[in-house]
């Protein structure tokens, strides 16, 4: 079996330095951890919730044309990118005053 040196990034780095290090330690129950955290997770992205908006077709296409430049529906786009934008992930742009540029 041939094996190649894969490349780590700064992250993954100091994972391998804390492991080699003896620093990390081991879940005691990972099984109930692991179903617990999935769990939580369902709950946070189920969607449970349909609303229906109007939008301009100018902006409808240009959200269309966003979401084809990252491989998924549009639907979805917004969808992440909303999720985005109230978990804070996502900033909105200062609002530019009429008498600053």
């Amino acid at each position: 079996m041939n094996k190649k040196k894969m490349p780590f990034d700064e992250e993954e780095l100091q994972i391998l330095r804390d492991f080699e290090a003896g620093e990390l330690e081991s879940i005691p129950d990972f099984s109930q951890e692991k179903r617990d955290l999935e769990a939580a997770a369902r709950y946070a992205l189920q969607k449970d919730r349909r609303i229906n908006i109007r939008i301009s077709s100018r902006d409808l296409e240009k959200i269309q044309k966003r979401a084809a430049r990252e491989g998924m529906p549009y639907q979805t786009y917004i969808s992440s990118t909303l999720h985005k934008l109230v978990t804070g992930r996502l900033k909105e742009k200062a609002q530019v005053s009429e008498g600053n540029p």
